[in-house]
């Protein structure tokens, strides 16, 4: 199969995307919930993820693909860390998780998320993004 026969739509990456990045961010949070920890470590799942999508689109290798790996990836572990940190504030004020997550402040946010991640969650979260631009690549 020719490259040119292989390549996709323009429009199938974004979606795919923003389908498998949310698909990984509701299972990262439901485990977080279910395991009352951070769970950092699901940023190098969110990583391999954001790898598998960008190469199974048929989006072509290169520099651009390496930072639209990284960006992905740190935006669905920036969301998963706001979502998880909403979610349990909510659950306090008898709010559902869509409420909080919108009713949460930037300030009150990076408190909650600096409080409760782990030197090893960080370690993950730092790791991901340089992990899924050097896979992607």
């Amino acid at each position: 199969m020719s490259p040119a026969q292989r390549r996709s739509a323009p429009w199938l990456v974004p979606l795919m995307l923003v389908l498998a990045g949310g698909s990984v961010l509701v299972i990262w949070v439901a485990l977080a919930l279910y395991l009352q920890r951070q769970a950092g470590w699901m940023a190098l799942a969110a990583a391999l993820d954001v790898v598998l999508v960008l190469r199974l689109c048929g989006m072509p290798a290169g520099p651009r693909r390496a930072v639209l790996g990284a960006l992905a990836t740190g935006a669905i572990a920036a969301l998963a860390l706001w979502t998880i940190a909403a979610t349990q504030m909510g659950f306090a004020f008898g709010l559902n998780p869509w409420d909080s997550v919108l009713r949460l402040g930037s300030d009150h946010a990076w408190t909650l998320v600096s409080l409760t991640t782990t030197p090893l969650d960080v370690a993950a979260l730092v790791a991901a993004p340089l992990l899924a631009a050097w896979w992607t690549r």
